[in-house]
């Protein structure tokens, strides 16, 4: 059942998530700007908790660019098995490797070029690196960006890209980066895909999809 609500706007969403998760922050875990680039990568079609649970045994062997440009093939998928898709996923960490070491001294660039020119790397990843590691503002939009924000009717871009443009068209700056991970977080404990939980829902009063069949 639909609600006539008045139009809900990203800047209030902002609002009442942050009050809601004041904690929210990117879930995978890195100590450099290099773990965060190699994760967000691994994250492809998987979760961040299994990404962490893979990510100590390979930044422990690969701590950096260097290192992880003279892994065997044979050592990096076998690490990244758990994960899926480990044959493709070590080509493009032995890719981000090589590139690294190439062009940009062994570091990664902050660019947003230059992040979306290694292999395995897109605009998403590329956002949450210069977001997370860097510290410019950047608004990653992932399935769980797309499904709240469109539930919630604040946007109703059909790509990423569109969506994305129209969330910091209504947000400053500034607010970017976490309101991408407060959204995301509301998407995996709240407004989840195939049941979400109305009625436990800090933005429910305002949603115009909200439901409230048995809760």
């Amino acid at each position: 059942m639909s609600h006539n609500w008045p139009e809900l706007s990203a800047a209030e969403v902002n609002e009442l998530l942050a009050a809601h998760y004041p904690a929210a922050r990117c879930e995978l875990n890195f100590s450099t700007p290099f773990e965060l680039l190699v994760a967000t990568v691994l994250s492809a079609q998987c979760t961040d908790e299994r990404v962490n649970q893979v990510t100590p045994a390979l930044f422990a062997r690969y701590p950096d660019a260097l290192a992880m440009a003279a892994a065997t093939r044979k050592d990096l998928e076998e690490i990244l098995r758990p994960l899926g898709f480990q044959k493709s996923k070590a080509g493009y960490l032995l890719g981000i490797g090589e590139a690294l070491v190439a062009r940009h001294g062994g570091e990664v660039p902050e660019s947003q070029e230059a992040l979306e020119s290694l292999p395995g790397v897109g605009r998403k990843t590329a956002l949450v690196v210069r977001g997370n590691a860097f510290g410019h503002p950047g608004l990653a939009v992932d399935t769980h960006v797309t499904r709240v924000s469109k539930r919630l009717g604040i946007a109703t871009g059909g790509t990423p890209l569109a969506i994305e443009k129209q969330l910091c068209a209504g947000l400053p700056a500034k607010e970017w980066t976490d309101f991408s991970h407060r959204v995301i977080v509301h998407g995996r404990r709240c407004c989840t895909a195939r049941k979400p939980h109305c009625g436990r829902c800090v933005l429910n009063h305002k949603c115009e999809s909200a439901v409230m069949d048995g809760e």
